[in-house]
Order: structure tokens, then C-alpha cells, then sequence
């Protein structure tokens, strides 16, 4: 049953207040005057299709849900507002986050018309109390990490690419320009899924980290329906929890000390053995010659290297798990802040990873997605290029792709949208 015009402008008044918009904000962004915008959601006015697109995108909603007859006044976008009150007034963030709810609904709804199933049912869960202190947030993090390892089978090996197995757990990933202080985000809802975003202006290793963080997020704070990551942030014991599980996923604690036992570093300067012949004991004590334990900046980076973690995570994690001290980390930091560490992987013939390299692999995924959609009759050319501008794909390269593809243009067809 079609709902009323009062119904309809209700709904909208209940999306812009969620996002902590005035009427004035709506009517700047559609170009409309306030009292025109208080019609609207009086049910006085009618909103035409594409007033309702623009409105349904400011709020970060689907346009769908304004008009079926159940509609959700708490979505993700509301859980984030609710969790982080203070980014409302951030626009840039505030940006950032429609854009990505509404990549996560138009791929959801890509991967509906192609018949992509994704059963979010076998995504794990960790139901954690909230941390007391910040030491328990990072046991809890490390041992939810160690467990996680274990139900994928990964022992104690370095990860392949983190976003490629967060793919095949069901979770949608996604790399989109976000603020630099913002490093990821995490989004929970029925008609996006699992979807964790990483900062595409970010180092690929920093990004790689980001996604093992979010990851941690989906695990760990299945509850708060979203998160959003900031370095400002970082003293936060929820924060601290996810950063010690994505260290500890990255960089297993038994395969750290394994890499660097190889390097013939790592153990205790002094050691004892006790050696029993059925009798007595013989006990036998033993001395690493001075200095030899210590690990080198070179160490460093082939560690770093191998787990596919920056530089200074690898440090960090080398100071939690004990095998340097304090002032060994300062030290390190101090030659790796100086260069020595770059210079070393130079010398040692190491790739130097390049974040421009992978920063689009999200968009070749959901360029693909578009234009087999497009082939199938999904979804119509005008669709196809609204698709394509929101991976900041050119009108021009989308002509030469159908051009090559040898698929004909339908512009003048109506947008097809998948059933619910």
C-alpha cells in the first residue's frame, strides 16, 4: 500500500534530524528555500524523484526505504552520529560517510542484480565486555586475534592480502579518500552488510593495517552498528582494542619470535639447561656473546617486510612482545625516522611498496560489477555512469570501455533497480 504524503515527510524529517541537519542545511544542498523544505515534510508538497534521490543521499539512505511500507528510523549513519556526536559538525567527515553508505548499497545492490550471494550469517563474533582499563583492551584484542587465527586455520604465517580474506569472511571492502585524521570506518546494516572502508590516501601498508583494525571493529563491536577510526581517537580503549588486534592478526606473536629466533636473535642473553642421567641433575649455564642479541635496524625491516607491516609497527610490536627494550625502541626509531630503514630495504634489493600501486582495486571491482550489469540489461547507461563518477571514473573512459566491450547504448532507458 503506497504511503501518504504526511507519511513521507515525516520520514525525511526523522532522516535529516538523524543527521543532526537543520532545514536551512537541507534547502543549501538542494538549492531550495527552508519554508520549502518544512512543506515538504508536512506533507504539503510533493517531492519529486529527483528531489528524493538528492534527499535520500544527503541523509546517507536508501531512496527505496522512503517509500516502502517499513521504514527504519535507526540506520548506520545514525549509529555513527550517535557514537561520534562531534563529527555532525565535520562536513569533510560528514562527506566522506554518505559517500561510502551509499557505495555500500549501490555495490549491495550490484551484487543483487548479478546474483552475488553473501551469507553475512557466517561472519564471526567476539561478544567482549567493555574493557576496564587499557591494558585489558589490549589483552582483549591479542586474544581475540590469536582466536580469529586460529578458526581461519592461519597459524602463525604472514597474512596474504588482508582485504581479499576479509572478502571471503563476507565482509565488502572499499577504499575511498577520506579526511587524513581518519584512517577507516566500519558500517553494519541489513541492506549494506559487512562493510569496512580504509582511507585510499593512505600508504598501502598503513591501508592494510586499517583494514585489519575495521576488521577487528566487525569482530569485536558487532553492536555499535559502525565506527569510525581517528588518530585523535587512539587513547580510546575501543580504538586500542582493534589497533592490538590488527597488530597481533598482522604480526602473530609465535611467528615474530619464530622470524627473529631465524635471525639468531631474540633469546635470553643468559640461558640454563639441566642435563638428568637417572640419578642427579647436571645443570649447565651459557652466555650469548655481548651484543649479539640485539636487534639491528636491518632486522627490522626484513621483519616489517615479511608480515607486510610498516617500519614502526613492527617496532611497536617488537617492544610489546618484549624483544627489545625501551630504549632499544627509541633508538631504532630514532635511525628509522632518519632514514636508515628506506636506505636498508634499498640496499637489500626490498620492493619499496608504492600505496599508489593498489589505490584502486575497490574501483576496478565495482567498475566491473557496473559494466556486467550494464551488459546484462541490469541496469541503464545513465545508472552505469552515475556508478562510474562515484569511483571518479570519467564519462570518456566509460565510452571507450562499452566502445571496446562492443556494447551498444541504451542512455535513454529508465534506471533499473533490484527488488527488495
Amino acid at each position: 500500500m503506497p504511503i501518504t504524503q504526511e507519511e513521507l515527510g515525516r520520514r525525511l524529517r526523522v532522516a535529516r534530524e538523524a543527521c543532526r541537519m537543520t532545514q536551512d542545511d537541507v534547502g543549501r544542498q538542494l538549492e531550495l528555500s527552508r519554508s520549502t523544505i518544512a512543506q515538504i515534510e508536512l506533507g504539503k508538497r510533493t517531492v519529486s524523484g529527483l528531489e528524493l534521490g538528492k534527499l535520500a543521499y544527503l541523509f546517507g539512505r536508501d531512496m527505496r526505504g522512503f517509500v516502502e511500507d517499513r521504514f527504519e528510523e535507526e540506520d548506520a549513519l545514525l549509529a555513527l552520529f550517535r557514537s561520534h556526536p562531534e563529527i555532525s559538525d565535520q562536513d569533510d567527515i560528514v562527506a566522506a560517510l554518505r559517500l561510502c553508505v551509499t557505495l555500500g548499497r549501490e555495490l549491495t545492490n550490484l551484487e543483487r542484480l548479478l546474483a552475488i550471494d553473501r551469507d553475512i550469517g557466517t561472519i564471526a563474533a567476539y561478544p567482549l565486555a567493555q574493557p576496564k582499563t587499557k591494558w585489558e583492551a589490549i589483552q582483549q584484542g591479542e586474544r581475540i586475534a590469536e582466536e580469529e587465527r586460529r578458526r581461519l586455520g592461519l597459524g602463525s604465517v604472514a597474512l596474504p592480502c588482508v582485504a581479499e580474506l576479509l572478502e571471503t569472511q563476507g565482509v565488502r571492502t572499499a577504499q575511498v579518500s577520506l579526511p587524513d585524521d581518519v584512517s577507516g570506518l566500519t558500517l553494519v546494516e541489513e541492506d549494506i552488510g559487512f562493510f569496512v572502508v580504509a582511507n585510499r590516501e593512505h600508504h598501502v601498508l598503513r591501508r592494510r593495517f586499517s583494514y585489519a583494525h575495521e576488521y577487528g571493529h566487525v569482530l569485536m563491536d558487532r553492536g555499535r552498528r559502525g565506527a569510525v577510526s581517528r588518530s585523535r581517537d587512539r587513547d580510546d580503549q575501543l580504538e586500542m582494542r582493534a589497533n592490538a588486534f590488527a597488530a597481533s592478526l598482522l604480526m602473530p606473536a609465535a611467528g615474530v619470535r619464530q622470524f627473529i629466533h631465524a635471525l639468531g636473535k631474540g633469546r635470553p642473553s643468559r640461558f640454563q639447561a639441566e642435563v638428568f642421567d637417572e640419578s642427579d641433575a647436571l645443570r649447565v649455564e651459557g652466555r650469548s656473546r655481548p651484543g649479539s642479541q640485539d636487534i639491528q635496524i636491518y632486522d627490522v625491516v626484513l621483519m616489517a617486510q615479511h608480515f607486510g607491516a610498516s617500519r614502526l609497527a613492527a617496532l611497536y610490536r617488537l617492544r610489546n612482545l618484549r624483544l627489545i627494550t625501551e630504549k632499544q625502541l627509541d633508538a631504532l626509531k630514532s635511525r628509522e625516522d632518519a632514514g636508515a630503514g628506506q636506505e636498508m630495504a634499498r640496499m637489500l634489493d626490498l620492493p619499496e611498496q608504492d600505496h599508489r600501486a593498489a589505490r584502486n582495486e575497490f574501483r576496478r571491482r565495482f567498475l566491473g560489477l557496473a559494466l556486467e550489469a550494464y551488459r546484462r540489461e541490469e541496469i541503464t547507461h545513465s545508472k552505469l555512469l552515475e556508478l562510474a563518477a562515484m569511483v571518479e571514473v570519467a564519462r570518456r573512459e566509460v565510452e571507450s570501455a562499452l566502445r571496446d566491450l562492443g556494447i551498444e547504448d541504451d542512455s535513454g532507458a529508465d534506471v533499473i533497480l533490484p527488488e527488495v
